[in-house]
């Protein structure tokens, strides 16, 4: 793992470090790649961690006087899945973010990551590239704006500097003229990596909102300009430019849609491997490209995003909160200043670890498990700064100055955190344990802890919540033994239960 870890307050001082540790260095946000990379020994280079998430205002999404979108380095998956701006006006990249693993992952993993790490299936490069966007990369020296075209060198290959950060990522707002989709295909509901995916923007020759179709009718209006980018069937991410030449100057009918999905084909360089064969891979692009123009040219391209969806935020919009007033240095020795279900803690080990490792055996809270120690499995869901995440892709150190509710914090429903000090035969549950037990939603029970945790977030953002609302809550949560049936029924009993927060 890592040797050295800062938690910084300030971009100066991040670029500052990585000036000093130079390539042995690498910006930490959501990390939710990068722990991973590290656990396995694939990044055995990388010795130097800055944490760039105490940084105050990097998770702004904003407007400028040009009518372009800036989002800020912090800004979060759910954060693009929530904002207003970027589903009126940038929604490929709503569609895409909520396609990205499960709430927990959303929560912690950033859209700046997601272009750094640079897999040609990321899911928010394709509909970024495809509205025109760019990135702006900082460093001691001087800084630069790169459109994400030239991003990418190839199969996970960047032309960023060690000794840069990306401070922004802009795109011009979607006009009233234009409609857009992305499509994702992968081998589950959620937590999938793509086997193909597509964003298809559509500029018409006309501003008038009035000639575009209703829900259900078909369009005649003219294009103006089409794109159309592909995703996980070349080393980069590319656009299908026959099949963008070919749909300039023609009306969205059902032939020029069949014929342009057909071309796209052309540009598509997929492979073989574990997901899909070629062929497969090739066709896929033919189906999706499809269903994007002909939702497009029906005015359906919205129908299937939700329209509140689950965030596992619980009731505050969270916006970054900064618990550090100064940057801080984590070694070995170095206190680790935390408060957990309630308590202050301070401990001087553990900060070479995961924090799901360092909570088990430095802290001795053993209820979150790890089944797969790379967010697969939700068992070690926790709510670090009031938000549910996977902690076993959040460093240790970020447990310095955070507000920690671990599964054993959630007994007492009614106070904010359970008395430790009280019996715990005295301690009261949280209704939805309370469910669990009598709907019998706990069979071997590994996975269970991190079920609650999800639960327990979503009845606090959503009291009353629908049966998808729970089926969305739980996405990032696997269980080996049950069909799901009881442990969704229990949810939904809990959610009938009246409490009172005291």
């Amino acid at each position: 793992m890592w040797k050295d870890y800062f938690s910084v307050t300030r971009v100066e001082d991040a670029l500052q470090i990585l000036v000093e540790r130079g390539e042995r260095s690498r910006i930490v946000a959501g990390a939710t790649d990068l722990i991973i990379e590290l656990d396995r020994g694939i990044r055995k280079d990388i010795d130097t961690l800055v944490d760039v998430s105490r940084i105050p205002g990097l998770d702004s999404v904003t407007l400028d006087e040009d009518e372009n979108i800036h989002l800020g380095p912090m800004v979060t998956h759910s954060h693009c899945v929530s904002s207003k701006l970027i589903i009126e006006r940038g929604f490929p990249l709503a569609q895409a973010s909520i396609e990205v693993g499960a709430p927990q992952i959303r929560n912690r993993g950033t859209v700046a990551g997601n272009l750094i790490t640079a897999s040609p299936a990321n899911d928010t490069i394709t509909p970024l590239m495809a509205m025109g966007s760019k990135v702006t990369l900082r460093s001691k020296s001087e800084e630069r704006v790169i459109p994400l075209e030239d991003f990418y060198t190839g199969v996970r290959g960047i032309v960023m500097r060690p000794d840069e950060m990306m401070v922004d990522i802009s795109f011009p707002s979607m006009a009233v003229n234009e409609r857009a989709m992305f499509i994702k295909l992968g081998l589950r509901r959620a937590q999938a990596i793509a086997v193909i995916n597509v964003a298809v923007l559509i500029t018409f020759e006309t501003d008038n909102i009035n000639q575009f179709p209703r829900k259900g009718s078909t369009s005649s209006l003219i294009i103006d300009k089409a794109v159309i980018t592909l995703g996980a069937v070349a080393p980069t991410i590319i656009h299908a430019k026959a099949a963008e030449t070919y749909l300039k100057g023609r009306e969205l009918s059902d032939e020029t849609i069949q014929e342009a999905s057909r071309i796209t084909i052309q540009s598509a360089t997929p492979i073989d491997d574990v997901r899909a064969s070629k062929d497969y891979r090739a066709e896929m692009v033919r189906v999706a490209t499809l269903r994007a123009l002909r939702s497009i040219s029906t005015g359906m391209e919205r129908t299937n995003f939700p329209k509140n969806p689950v965030l596992l935020w619980g009731k505050d919009d969270h916006k970054q909160k900064n618990h550090i007033d100064h940057s801080t240095h984590h070694y070995d020795g170095a206190p680790i200043e935390t408060r957990i279900n309630g308590r202050e803690h301070t401990y001087r080990s553990g900060h070479k670890k995961t924090l799901l490792r360092f909570l088990r055996e430095d802290v001795g809270l053993i209820g979150s498990k790890e089944g797969c120690a790379e967010g697969e499995c939700g068992a070690c869901t926790i709510f670090l700064d009031g938000k549910a995440v996977m902690s076993c892709l959040v460093p240790a150190c970020r447990a310095h100055g955070a507000d920690i509710i671990t599964i054993e914090g959630l007994a007492n429903f009614g106070k904010q955190y359970i008395n430790q000090d009280e019996p715990e035969m005295n301690r009261s549950l949280h209704p939805v344990q309370q469910s669990f037990i009598e709907d019998g939603a706990v069979q071997c029970g590994y996975c269970t802890p991190g079920f609650l945790m999800s639960a327990a977030k979503l009845l606090e953002e959503r009291p009353k919540p629908a049966r998808s609302d729970i089926e969305q809550a739980i996405s990032g949560n696997l269980c080996r033994c049950t069909g799901y049936y009881k442990i969704i029924q229990a949810i939904e009993n809990a959610s009938k239960v009246e409490v009172t927060n005291g």
